[in-house]
């Protein structure tokens, strides 16, 4: 071979490479968010609406008014011409990074991200009316799925019965803050607006109460007709829900790391910092390595998304193999490194602890993403 078709092939080769650092774009939207939250989206805020929301709404209404209205984070997926802001999921994934990091009580993930991605798999002109209406901020949806369901996976439990939805889904996440349902029913997917009469959702009791889940019930319900092909939509939809959710538990461990190491530097004993002491130094080395893979992977399977690759089920399924048990370390290493004040309701490390635990099951369980992993690469369990 010439060193001429060698250096091709090398060229190639690496421009086929996903390029996973973060863009100067990503590094500015990220400023934003980031001050934005800090403004907004104080810790002791988010406490305080959990234990009683003075809106009686599950989500802060305001932040989320600010990231939609005043930044038009809501609409990163959707096309310019249908009035979003025709990014990528790269940049959504950045968002997401620093809702996890703040513990942001908004919709983002499975408005901005799971429905949207649903209608964008959709086409026609009922879909593009409801994106265009999504990317304002002002419309919030929410995929009528449970909130453990895997790509892939059947939605069942709502009919189509003389032209009106009748059933029940159960651990639908956002629903009691949606104003739109995308309801699969019968091999199709409809559209419902939770306002009218026949629409009931009932709050559950959830670990995680910065992303509540409901029980939806259709009783004879008015819907408007998407797609005839309602599996291929939703798996998008959950698909991308999958894999960005990965940015969101890459947050949730980020910041447990960074306080982490920040309060052991400053916590004394023995006239030493803790984060001194041998054995908590391996503890948080360890974790740090965790936190490294786990950016690459969650980089990765937003990259593959952002450019159609044909990797995509694959990337979104090695990054959910690993995200939940890494970001559930991370808060529990955060909770018994920070001693009795991680104990107690005051300090936040409980909250992030709790979306932990609640992301590990979302989407997909990381033993249901192993199976997906391990058939995509012909790998079977002996």
């Amino acid at each position: 071979m010439s060193t001429q078709t060698t250096q091709t092939t090398q060229q190639t080769a690496q421009s086929s490479q996903p390029d996973l650092l973060y863009s100067e774009e990503e590094g500015a939207l990220r400023s934003a968010v980031r001050g934005l939250l800090a403004d907004r989206c104080e810790a002791a805020a988010v406490l305080a609406r959990i234990e009683s929301p003075a809106d009686g709404s599950p989500h802060d209404r305001e932040l989320w008014k600010a990231l939609t209205d005043g930044m038009g984070l809501a609409g990163l997926l959707v096309p310019e011409e249908l009035g979003g802001q025709g990014a990528t999921h790269r940049e959504a994934a950045v968002v997401l990074e620093e809702l996890g990091r703040a513990m942001a009580p908004v919709p983002y993930l499975t408005s901005a991200v799971v429905a949207t991605q649903t209608l964008l798999a959709c086409g026609g002109d009922e879909a593009a009316g409801l994106l265009g209406e999504l990317a304002t901020g002002r419309t919030v949806a929410a995929l009528a799925a449970g909130l453990a369901v895997a790509p892939g996976d059947a939605v069942e439990g709502v009919r189509l019965e003389e032209g009106a939805l009748r059933g029940e889904l159960a651990a639908v996440a956002d629903a009691a803050g949606a104003d739109v349902l995308l309801v699969p029913a019968d091999g199709a997917l409809f559209a419902v607006d939770t306002a009218q009469d026949g629409v009931t959702v009932t709050a559950q009791t959830s670990l995680d109460l910065t992303r509540p889940l409901a029980t939806v019930t259709f009783d004879g319900s008015r819907a408007r007709r998407l797609t005839g092909d309602a599996d291929a939509a939703v798996r998008q939809g959950l698909r991308a829900g999958a894999a960005l959710l990965a940015s969101e538990q890459l947050g949730i461990a980020e910041w447990c790391l960074t306080e982490t190491v920040r309060y052991t530097k400053e916590r004394h004993q023995f006239n030493r910092p803790v984060g001194s002491f041998q054995a908590l130094k391996h503890r948080l080395a360890q974790l740090w390595l965790e936190v490294v893979n786990l950016r690459a992977a969650a980089r990765n399977a937003a990259d593959a998304l952002a450019t159609d690759s044909a990797e995509a089920d694959l990337a979104a399924a090695l990054a959910q193999a690993c995200a939940g048990a890494v970001a559930v370390h991370a808060a529990e290493e955060a909770l018994q490194l920070h001693g009795g004040i991680g104990m107690t309701w005051e300090h936040p490390v409980h909250l992030y602890l709790k979306r932990a635990k609640a992301d590990s099951i979302a989407y997909g369980t990381a033993g249901r993403h192993r199976e997906a992993l391990a058939a995509l690469v012909d790998l079977q369990a002996p």
